[in-house]
């Protein structure tokens, strides 16, 4: 089947409502995009960026990649990090992966499931940085959950250490760094306590998050 019919109509009713909502709506997204926060978060479709913080199109910028990942050699991250810290100055940058993450779950069983293992790997960096940790952790769901929690938590430290984001601490620029965690399970955030607004406190709140996981730094 070569078209999505559905999809379409469901565009049409979806335009429509926010028109009779809202007559000015459309009108107003396309003048100006202001968002204050920077979303990176994982490509998994069970979690849709706007919808979990209830924000409107235009309020979040989002970068979504497989177990949301910070690489510092990935020009799509680097690229999309440094378009909302420099030209959209954005206040906040929100690391937010999920429980349930099948990359994460991968990763930390070891399979092998084609090109993507290449990407997976920095997720099984983490895996072996915390490997005590981890194995401390009998129940397997329990495991992977946890090592979704470190993941982010690496990965908030891997945006800190950004020159996009040290050069806007270095001239003032107000810029936070988060990370959070999303079950899907209930569909609540988790707050893992990891708020970087400059780089003399990045160290400290790395460390200190991941000792309250029972993680070593």
């Amino acid at each position: 089947m070569r078209s999505l019919e559905a999809l379409f109509a469901s565009n049409r009713a979806w335009a429509r409502s926010m028109t009779e909502s809202d007559p000015a709506f459309f009108e107003r997204l396309a003048l100006l995009q202001a968002p204050q926060y920077l979303w990176i978060g994982c490509s998994d479709s069970r979690v849709p960026a706007n919808q979990i913080v209830g924000l409107a199109p235009g309020e979040l910028f989002v970068q979504r990649n497989v177990a949301n990942l910070a690489v510092h050699t990935d020009l799509n991250f680097l690229s999309v990090l440094q378009f909302a810290v420099d030209v959209l100055g954005v206040r906040h940058a929100i690391v937010c992966g999920h429980y349930g993450c099948g990359g994460v779950a991968a990763a930390a069983r070891g399979d092998r499931l084609g090109l993507i293992d290449n990407w997976l790997r920095h997720v099984q960096d983490v895996r072996e940085k915390h490997a005590v940790t981890l194995a401390a952790i009998g129940d397997e769901t329990k495991r992977i959950d946890r090592l979704c929690e470190l993941n982010v938590i690496e990965q908030a430290w891997n945006v800190s250490q950004t020159t996009v984001v040290l050069d806007a601490w270095k001239r003032g620029q107000d810029l936070t760094v988060h990370a959070w965690v999303y079950d899907i399970r209930d569909g609540l955030l988790r707050d893992l306590d990891v708020s970087i607004a400059n780089p003399d406190e990045a160290a400290l709140r790395h460390a200190a998050a991941l000792r309250a996981l029972g993680a070593k730094p």
